[in-house]
């Protein structure tokens, strides 16, 4: 059976040599010493080892069961789910004034990545209801936020986002859910959504969800849609639990992957709800919830890199199969270790130069979410915008690549479900899926996250690069090894932005056709950069003489495959966009 164990050091070396947080100026951020963020990550590593681990392959095989209008979660996952609460992790970056404990969102990642690597099922149920009081804190009421975020900051109860509908999608203004007003100013909604996360199931008292619907008056497309809170049962004045809504779960959707999370059609038969923010303002305010989601997805894509690649490693290391190219590596034994093997070796590197370097972009990611929150900073703001569909779509994309390495590394075992290998690809797989699709991600770089303020933010991102470069360009090894990779990676992507500001206007499809291609190529760019600050971290760390020398040497090594084999994938790209619409659209539609 797999198993999986915290890169505790590594998520530290992140925070504090790269990223600094304890020496930030951010309100909340100068306790964030090293023996503190330590604590906090060595218990959620305990968690995860013990209890959340375990449950991950059994919870895969056993799933969840609708029985009576009740969903009933694997095995093991109520007791699982009630440590996670007791623990308080839901609250770790939520306000106090809720329960929370008001640490900054750069720890709440790190500690999801290390519960979504151990159980990614699992921790849905929790990351949907973050999601859901990141919404109601932006656009609830004072009373709806009385009434809800406290018991969800607690999870005693959780939350659900409904926008999915059986005919539409990504298209939301298709969408049919109605909202009727009452009397009482509550609404009636009538409709049925699919593919909801959490949507029902046996672990909390109470279920909130977010629900789209259109209400009278609002006209077609998106600017109809509102947004309303549905919980599943009506909560009283003194905030009791009181009768039973009319919403409910119709099936369990039958999934490649993550079996153990409950993911519902759910039927509104004239359900109470209460509107959330504006009338007609819904999608504004569901975006809050997406926005934030999609951060936290491309940490799912990472995070199950990890856990894969932590056992292909293993494997490589145990498993006997040929002969090194340069004689015996284990002489008394009948063959060598997979780990000899060059071809073995760049499969590793790949998801391991891949994961790490995922892993800072996620984290710098959540660190310009805590700088904009706050201090209020508009650039970081405007930065991790842009960030985002890359942090998404880029991040599910190549975790995914890297959990079928980690598959191929078993050869004909990671084909067979004993070994566990086939559940991290079916799991991860879905990452590239939900919470907009990754070519949308590529659509809303190119089209909309480009030329947002001007083209203020992506030039400010090439003026940060093109700084850090400057900055460092005396140290020699960091300038060959590091730095004029990063700089070629960024001229292409100056290159390909170049191409969509001449052609886009005049022959849009020739922007959308290279927006894939884009995304991966900024991605390839934000991990080069990545990795030159953490090579810098690390040559600093080995001056000094400070910490484990081998993990620093490691470190620069690794940065080095990454920047020699992975980053020049960019003139790829380029080349591809550079080709325009023509080769993606030669084709009439009735000739495929």
């Amino acid at each position: 059976m797999p198993t999986y164990t915290a890169p505790v050091t590594d998520l530290q070396f992140v925070l504090h040599d790269v990223l600094r947080i304890a020496d930030s100026d951010l309100p909340g951020h100068a306790e964030l010493e090293r023996d503190f963020t330590g604590a906090i990550l060595d218990e959620a590593a305990k968690l995860a080892a013990e209890k959340l681990a375990p449950l991950n392959a059994a919870g895969d095989a056993q799933g969840c069961r609708l029985e009576n209008g009740v969903v009933y979660t694997p095995e093991g996952f109520r007791e699982a789910f009630d440590e996670i609460r007791a623990g308080g992790w839901n609250g770790l970056d939520l306000p106090e004034e809720y329960g929370g404990q008001n640490l900054p969102i750069v720890i709440g990642s790190a500690v999801g990545e290390i519960f979504v690597a151990a159980n990614m099922a699992l921790n849905m149920y929790q990351g949907l209801t973050h999601g859901a009081i990141n919404a109601l804190l932006a656009h609830g009421s004072e009373a709806q936020k009385r009434t809800y975020l406290p018991k969800l900051v607690s999870m005693d109860w959780t939350g659900t986002m409904n926008l999915t509908e059986p005919h539409c999608g990504t298209d939301l203004g298709m969408i049919r859910t109605k909202a009727e007003p009452q009397d009482d100013g509550s609404y009636r909604i009538t409709g049925q959504k699919i593919f909801i996360s959490a949507g029902e199931h046996d672990m909390a008292e109470n279920i909130v969800h977010l629900v789209l619907a259109k209400a009278p008056g609002g006209g077609e497309g998106t600017k109809g849609i509102s947004l309303f809170v549905v919980p599943k049962f009506l909560v009283d004045e003194d905030g009791s639990l009181g009768a039973r809504n009319a919403v409910s779960c119709g099936k369990i959707e039958e999934k490649m992957g993550i079996h153990a999370n409950s993911t519902c059609v759910m039927n509104y038969d004239g359900a109470t709800g209460w509107l959330v923010g504006e009338l007609h303002k819904g999608m504004r305010a569901m975006f809050t919830m997406m926005n934030e989601a999609r951060l936290g997805v491309g940490v799912q894509g990472y995070a199950q890199a990890e856990a894969a690649y932590q056992n292909a490693l293993a494997y490589a290391r145990d498993r006997l199969q040929g002969r090194a190219v340069g004689g015996k590596a284990n002489p008394d034994g009948p063959a060598d270790p997979l780990i000899v093997h060059p071809d073995i070796r760049r499969a590793l590197m790949d998801q391991k130069s891949f994961v790490e370097g995922a892993r800072a972009l996620a984290l710098w990611g959540a660190h310009l979410i805590d700088r904009s929150h706050r201090s209020g900073d508009a650039d970081a703001e405007g930065l991790i915008s842009l960030l985002t569909p890359v942090i998404k779509g880029f991040l599910t994309d190549r975790g995914f690549d890297a959990t079928v390495q980690a598959q191929q590394v078993y050869g004909g075992h990671g084909y067979i479900e004993e070994w566990g290998m086939s559940q991290y690809v079916r799991d991860a797989r879905i990452a590239m899926i939900y919470e907009g699709a990754n070519g949308i991600q590529a659509l809303d770089l190119v089209g909309r996250k480009l030329a947002q303020d001007g083209g203020k933010h992506v030039m400010g991102f090439f003026e940060m690069v093109k700084a850090f470069i400057k900055e460092n360009e005396g140290d020699e090894e960091l300038k060959r090894d590091f730095l004029e990779p990063l700089k070629a990676a960024s001229k292409d992507l100056k290159a390909a932005a170049m191409f969509f500001m001449q052609h886009g206007m005049k022959k849009p499809e020739a922007a959308l056709s290279g927006a894939t291609d884009f995304m991966h190529l900024f991605g390839h760019v934000c991990l080069g950069l990545m990795w030159a600050r953490m090579a810098k971290a690390a040559q600093a760390a080995l001056k000094a003489g400070a910490g484990d020398a081998t993990f620093y040497e490691t470190k620069l090594a690794t940065g080095r495959y990454y920047m020699a084999r992975q980053l020049p994938a960019t003139a790829l790209h380029l080349r591809r966009i550079e080709s325009g619409a023509e080769p993606v659209m030669a084709l009439d539609a009735a000739a495929f």
